[in-house]
């Protein structure tokens, strides 16, 4: 039997859903946060911080207090049940998770340090490096369940304030940093140069070769298979081969070594970065081009343009959202291996991260691997608006 809506009889006797299903985040999202929650879980219960008598001696692993670790292991849970119950409310536990998790470091380490000697150092111990690890997954977790655009973000300007106040001022990281001082500055500033002047390279190169590859297959098919067969190569084997020949080439003309070129230092890591950028710009020039709808094309050859003003005024502009998207990999892979390049003398923050690795000293290693990998995470930020910012402008879908 059915009603006169033509639904069955059993079909009135199923409960309808309710509110706070319809009203949750997706399962997806909640299992993102359910993983979040279990290092902060964990952390909560691990030690926090590493008391040493100095850079290197062994030291003496410290817990939180009670409170403390109740408070973590509430906020812990939070972001989840907020994403079952109220999901555009979720970036609130998730950002005080993660500003708590900041505060604390900064506090436990100034109160470790208390009556210790003035080369004593206050480490993160694993406790505070997993909340942390998952205080952030949360907040990454909370963007996708909605609210306002600018609450994933919210969490910024408490991370500042924690920093300006001094909150943080004797964890061993940022105690190293300034002892550091101007060397640290000098070393960042190189590694910016490096990968900018590496990235420039690798676009003067490839963004050509991109243009004369889109239209020629075989062309294409040779270009691309060379920075195919480059990127197989690991960085450090890369770089050692790189020594000889500029060696070699130093030797035979002064003036080249008069330039700087040597079989290390800077030149080396110029040559192996601006090798490793090549693919993502050729690759994703050529699909670019590719992709340029030929109705636009066509329409543009109508209206009587040149060849000339065809790629300048129609083909690039439509293809540069998609060839800016390759840009951005470029330079994010150059972050890294401007690091590595430290090995042979080019200096950057990878200088840190080996000297650290030589003496055993963690918190160099820190100095070196926190800025480089924030410094990722900005590039790749930056260069993703810019790819949307494009998108929008010429009416496409980012």
């Amino acid at each position: 039997m059915s009603d006169p809506a033509g639904r069955g009889v059993g079909a009135e006797r199923l409960p309808a859903p309710s509110a706070a299903g319809r009203s949750g985040a997706r399962g997806d999202v909640q299992a993102v946060l359910a993983l979040a929650a279990l290092p902060m879980l964990a952390g909560a219960w691990l030690p926090w911080v590493l008391l040493r008598p100095n850079r290197l001696a062994p030291g003496e692993y410290l817990r939180l207090p009670l409170a403390s670790t109740a408070a973590l292991l509430v906020l812990a849970l939070l972001p989840l049940a907020a994403a079952r119950w109220r999901p555009a409310l979720t970036w609130v536990p998730a950002t005080l998770a993660l500003l708590l998790a900041v505060w604390l470091l900064g506090t436990r380490t100034g109160a470790a340090l208390v009556g210790q000697a003035e080369f004593a150092r206050a480490s993160a111990a694993s406790g505070a490096w997993l909340t942390l690890l998952g205080a952030g997954v949360a907040v990454y977790g909370a963007r996708l369940c909605g609210g306002p655009r600018a609450a994933g973000w919210a969490w910024l300007p408490g991370l500042a304030a924690l920093l300006l106040t001094g909150t943080l001022a004797d964890w061993s990281v940022l105690v190293e940093g300034r002892s550091e001082g101007p060397r640290w500055v000098q070393e960042l500033a190189q590694h910016l140069r490096l990968v900018g002047t590496a990235l420039g390279l690798a676009l003067l190169i490839g963004a050509p070769l991109a243009v004369w590859a889109s239209g020629r297959e075989r062309v294409a098919g040779a270009v691309l298979g060379a920075a195919n067969a480059v990127q197989t190569i690991p960085s450090l084997a890369l770089l050692g081969l790189l020594i000889a020949p500029l060696s070699a080439l130093a030797n035979a003309f002064p003036a080249l070594r008069e330039a700087g070129v040597s079989g290390i230092g800077v030149a080396p890591a110029l040559s192996a970065m601006t090798l490793y950028a090549l693919l993502p710009v050729l690759r994703n020039g050529v699909v670019a081009l590719r992709g340029v709808p030929a109705g636009a094309v066509d329409a543009a050859r109508g209206m009587g343009m040149t060849a000339s003003q065809r790629f300048w005024r129609v083909q690039l502009p439509l293809a540069l959202p998609v060839w800016l998207s390759g840009v951005r990999q470029a330079a994010v892979l150059l972050v890294g291996v401007a690091a590595v390049a430290a090995l042979i003398g080019a200096g950057g923050l990878g200088t840190y991260i080996f000297k650290g690795l030589q003496s055993a000293a963690t918190d160099l290693i820190l100095l070196g691997a926190v800025p480089a990998a924030l410094l990722a995470v900005a590039v790749d930020a930056a260069l993703r608006g810019l790819e949307s910012l494009l998108a929008r402008r010429l009416g496409r879908a980012a």
